[in-house]
């Protein structure tokens, strides 16, 4: 199997969307403990499910006893979703889709997974957290495209100081500008369409919201 996007899938929240099945579309997947339960919706079966499987209930597991299962102990060293990533690193992951990665009943599960992410981008992995709702994409130093809808809601939210922000085709562009540890001035701006953001130091994370209109 040659294909090296995978789809992980994690416990928060999911609202299955066309633009998730687009994005996660011929992909190979990896569960992590409760993620198991957005299989179904999705559409996916994946091909290795991970975790101490302390929030899956009977139900859900008697529901894909063909999908192989790697049990780990309650009380270990990493997350299901950290376990779940590197399983598919080691099996030749170079695109990551973290679904479920935002929101849900643990805030520190969702900080974890965007410091994750970064973490992963700074080792040169493509990386795309989404919720349906919501997408992240972790940003460096470089050029970054996002197709997002006219109206869309999106905002950058620097992990550092960041310097030679530029910020196109936004109701509100940005260019080489410099952005204070912080500051929330990167916050709620809209696309025009496909925006593009460059970066000349910093790092920091791409949350969109594509199907919300509510700032246009």
């Amino acid at each position: 199997m040659a294909n090296s996007t995978f789809t992980i899938l994690l416990g928060g929240n999911l609202v299955v969307t066309d633009r998730v099945r687009h994005a996660i579309a011929g992909s190979r997947v990896i569960a992590a403990d409760s993620g198991m339960r957005h299989a179904a919706g999705l559409g996916v079966i994946p091909e290795l499910w991970v975790g101490d499987f302390d929030s899956s209930d009977e139900d859900l597991i008697a529901r894909f006893p063909e999908v192989e299962r790697k049990t780990y102990p309650l009380a270990k060293n990493e997350t299901d979703g950290e376990i779940a990533t590197a399983e598919a690193i080691e099996r030749g992951a170079k695109r990551l889709i973290l679904i479920g990665a935002l929101g849900g009943e643990r805030s520190d599960h969702a900080l974890q997974h965007f410091l994750l992410a970064m973490s992963l981008a700074e080792r040169g992995f493509d990386i795309l957290l989404a919720s349906g709702d919501e997408e992240a994409i972790p940003f460096l130093p470089g050029k970054k495209a996002i197709d997002l809808p006219k109206d869309a809601l999106f905002s950058v939210l620097g992990f550092s100081a960041l310097s030679g922000l530029d910020i196109l085709g936004a109701r509100y562009p940005l260019k080489d500008f410099s952005l204070p540890f912080g500051s929330s001035r990167t916050v709620s701006n809209v696309a025009e369409g496909p925006v593009e953001f460059h970066l000349k130091s910093g790092k920091a994370m791409i949350l969109a919201r594509p199907h919300d209109f509510s700032g246009a």
